[in-house]
């Protein structure tokens, strides 16, 4: 009986023991270690960290995978690092630092914080967001370090594709070389702030292959399923920060993008009742995504064919000539002709994915944009830069229009843009428009004529027969 008391002393320890493991198991300090072989998982058993060998690989990442999909890595740390063995470990240096060291204890990487916590812990969030921070402040501004600052090719909810301003620092995506090797890839998934915001997809070293519209105030024009039932897209806009992010509709729904190696941007749910991810779009979506398709003065479709369609006042160069995007090209039917000329004005078309944007004045509305860009003779088109929302905002291009999309997809957003046509090509619209109004009276005159006389002929023989029938 004296061994009672200690007995349960004992018991009482293991069970503590037991709870603070349990309840620490999303977090190491600085006297832990996540070894190979051993994980950091987070609180709602969303998200695991720990060592990896990709595909047919040997070599060694520390990333983070989904707790339902293993082989879902969603962020590697070392990319361009790999551990050739099983002796590589996680932990916190003395200086606060989170480091990666192999069996030399040479370090692979580090955090490279500016700010050191009195208190340091690295914590693996439910959001799949591993964070170096002080363990008696929890908020994300105490944060010295995260990984959501240092995108691999997977964006989650919650996560920044764009810019910090002060100090400038952007965040991207790029996809693994291959399935077996996550070494960044040849292309990137960005936001390009140089004029207006809008998304790119390019290739090394800078080559543009896909781009959206600029943001209406809603979605980013010409990509494909903005509008749905699964996510909501944010675009955020201040003097410290400008990016994308998005965050999903209900908290079951498990979604990201992800930038495959061949370079479309997927947006994928996982499906519980398969256990496996479905493929909600790819980007890009068609041929008339891609950059400059159509070259200059054009834009694309994908509703007839051909597929590129010269400008108002402008023709294809030759149709031998139009095999690709090299030799396409739009040029003016009339050369000598100006588009300044008395009468001059602009064609709306409806729909559209803006082109490449090269000027932007945010206090004008779309009134004076028209004036401004009416009586400068350069401005080749303007629009409306808050469409939707409704802020206002003027765009105007000086320069030759470039990867127009014709947003024929119901799926796929887009707005209108004013195009400056020569007076010629208004005077045949003119023309045009009254003929088809002409023809249109006429036809309805015709109809209605000819209908009225099909009743009046079906009305005569029916009384006909009824007088038949009274006189018999």
């Amino acid at each position: 009986m004296e061994y009672l008391p200690f007995f349960t002393f004992f018991c009482s320890l293991i069970l503590l023991l037991n709870t603070e493991l349990s309840f620490a198991a999303d977090m190491i300090t600085p006297t832990q270690f996540i070894r190979d072989g051993e994980t950091l998982i987070s609180s709602s058993q969303s998200f695991e960290l720990g060592f990896f060998s990709p595909g047919n690989s040997n070599s060694r990442y520390v990333g983070i995978w989904y707790k339902i999909s293993p082989k879902t890595v969603v962020w590697v740390a070392n990319r361009k690092d790999p551990i050739p063995d099983r002796q590589g470990a996680l932990t916190i240096d003395d200086n606060g630092i989170l480091v990666l060291i192999n069996q030399n204890k040479s370090i692979i990487l580090s955090s490279n914080s500016s700010r050191v916590p009195e208190n340091p812990v690295v914590q693996l969030l439910d959001s799949g967001n591993l964070v170096l921070r002080d363990s008696h402040d929890m908020s994300s501004e105490s944060y010295m370090w995260q990984s959501f600052d240092y995108p691999s090719d997977t964006l989650l909810p919650g996560m920044k594709l764009g810019w910090n301003l002060k100090p400038l620092f952007e965040r991207q995506l790029t996809p693994w070389k291959s399935a077996d090797d996550p070494y960044p890839g040849d292309f990137t998934f960005r936001l390009d702030i140089n004029v207006v915001p809008q998304l790119f997809i390019t290739a090394a070293p800078s080559r543009k292959v896909v781009r959206s519209g600029p943001w209406d105030g809603l979605t980013f024009g010409g990509v494909p399923m903005m509008h749905n039932k699964v996510f909501k897209p944010r675009f955020v806009h201040t003097e410290d920060e400008l990016y994308y992010a998005y965050e999903p509709f209900y908290d079951t729904v498990i979604t990201q993008i992800l930038v495959n190696p061949s370079g479309q941007v997927q947006r994928r749910v996982w499906n519980e009742r398969i256990r496996g991810w479905r493929i909600m779009f790819s980007w890009p979506f068609d041929i008339c995504d891609n950059y400059a398709e159509c070259g200059a003065s054009a834009y694309c479709r994908t509703s007839k064919t051909p597929n590129c369609v010269c400008l108002k006042g402008f023709e294809s160069k030759s149709q031998d000539e139009w095999d690709t995007p090299e030799t396409r090209k739009c040029v003016k039917k009339s050369p000598t002709e100006s588009d300044c000329l008395n009468g001059e004005g602009f064609q709306m078309l409806k729909r559209m994915k803006l082109p490449d944007v090269n000027w932007f004045n945010q206090s004008m509305n779309i009134e004076e944009c028209h004036v401004e860009c009416l009586k400068n003779c350069s401005c080749r088109a303007y629009a409306n830069f808050d469409e939707v929302g409704g802020s206002g905002g003027c765009l105007m291009w000086f320069s030759d229009l470039i990867d127009m999309k014709q947003c024929s997809n119901p799926l796929t957003a887009g707005q209108g843009i004013f195009i400056r046509v020569p007076a010629s090509e208004l005077a045949n619209d003119f023309i045009k428009k009254k003929r088809i109004k002409i023809i249109s009276s006429v036809s309805a005159i015709v109809g209605s004529f000819i209908l009225g006389l099909v009743f009046w002929k079906a009305w005569k023989k029916t009384k006909n027969k009824g007088n038949k029938f009274i006189g018999s």
